[in-house]
């Protein structure tokens, strides 16, 4: 069986730990009062995420396209069995809540409980049926399940954004290449805990429906992102946040942990690398024109931007990204990795065709208490794909 690791806190530029290699069904965890070092853990079992490999080179839809990934299947609601951690005493959401209410019967007045949990069940038609008395503390049950979408004025430019939950923990969501929070993070939107986290996801300038102005390259452009996306959620009063980058939205929630420290509790990054090399080179060049794309890729990112907009904001891309390989070891952003002092967890797939591993490990050798988690089955899109074991995964470094 495959093996999907987690390595433990280490210093800048040192070495992991010993394994504790086992192949059970459950986490292998450090012993107690020591540092976890590997965590050793079953692969996440399902159809695999290769399907669709003999695509012709299209870009992703989420984060930096390559040919190997393009035509992947998207995600399925069922997820895959198994997890990346062990699933088998973890109870359903529902029946935990159901549970918890019949032990509270013993307690006076739990019967209210216990019905308005019930009630929580019912349709949406059901529940507007109810008496009035019972809507409220229902509305108040469910901590804020609906999704809300706006713009707000940010350094001159309305950015849209969409926002969910009710949780004392502010995460912002930022997306990959011509991403936005509606085709990159729909299972993070929907799915994520809304009882402990305040959920936003936002679109770029010149991304999604932050649109006008047209999405532009210069040299600084992750670094405008990085201020943009903190600017935002100071916008909406969240004093401190945790972000969860993906590609590009990773490079840009890396700048940001690490210019603007003060704003950011947590750190999770995903496909992100802090240099450009050669080989980088060839993969975004391969998708250049996007008439090459296959048709499964092509048309939905269509729909959100049209062909013209769409084939020339993706040319665009392709040269501002490259213009990095011309800067001295490629650099985007490696020389701010030491700033970053907040707790970092990088998660990786194995099988992504388009940032090669050595990304994900130089990350965790340089930022400092970082942590690594290998997922042997993932691809570039593996939070979309993998999407229950992802939210669980970050929802427990998150907390």
């Amino acid at each position: 069986m495959p093996l999907t690791q987690l390595w433990g806190p280490r210093s800048a530029g040192g070495a992991g730990g010993r394994a504790d290699e086992r192949g059970s069904s459950s986490c292998t965890r450090a012993p107690p009062g020591g540092p976890p070092s590997l965590a050793v853990l079953p692969a996440a079992r399902g159809r695999s995420v290769a399907a669709g490999l003999a695509q012709p080179p299209a870009a992703r839809r989420w984060g930096h396209p390559g040919p190997e990934q393009l035509g992947a299947a998207r995600p399925r609601r069922r997820g895959s069995r198994g997890g990346l951690c062990s699933t088998a005493a973890r109870p359903a959401p529902e029946a935990g809540r159901l549970a918890a209410a019949g032990r509270g019967m013993a307690r006076p007045g739990a019967g209210g409980a216990l019905l308005r949990i019930l009630l929580s069940q019912l349709p949406p038609a059901a529940r507007e049926a109810a008496p009035l008395g019972l809507r409220g503390p229902v509305a108040a049950a469910s901590y804020g399940t609906s999704i809300t979408s706006a713009k707000i004025k940010v350094n001159g430019v309305p950015l849209h954004y969409q926002q969910t939950g009710q949780g004392d923990h502010a995460v912002l969501l930022l997306p990959g290449m011509l991403g936005s929070s509606q085709t990159d993070f729909g299972p993070q939107l929907k799915s994520m805990n809304k009882q402990l986290f305040t959920i936003v996801a936002w679109d770029p300038r010149g991304y999604g429906h932050s649109i006008p102005p047209a999405r532009d390259f210069p040299p600084d452009f992750f670094e405008r992102d990085a201020r943009d996306a903190v600017d935002l959620m100071q916008a909406l009063k969240f004093k401190k946040f945790s972000l969860l980058g993906w590609s590009d939205g990773g490079i840009t929630a890396l700048i940001a942990a690490a210019k603007y420290p003060t704003f950011i509790h947590k750190l999770v990054v995903w496909g992100a690398n802090t240099i450009v090399t050669q080989e980088d080179l060839k993969l975004y060049n391969a998708i250049r024109d996007v008439s090459k794309w296959s048709e499964k890729i092509r048309k939905p990112m269509e729909e959100v931007y049209g062909h013209e907009y769409f084939a020339k904001t993706c040319e665009a891309w392709v040269d501002g990204i490259s213009q990095f390989a011309d800067k001295p070891d490629g650099n985007i952003c490696q020389h701010l990795l030491p700033h970053i002092k907040c707790p970092t967890f990088i998660i990786h797939g194995g099988k992504d065709p388009l940032v090669p591993q050595f990304h994900a490990d130089y990350l965790h050798a340089h930022i400092k208490g970082s942590r690594l988690f290998l997922m042997p089955e993932g691809k570039h899109n593996l939070h979309l794909r993998f999407a229950e074991e992802f939210n669980r995964l970050v929802e427990d470094f998150l907390q």
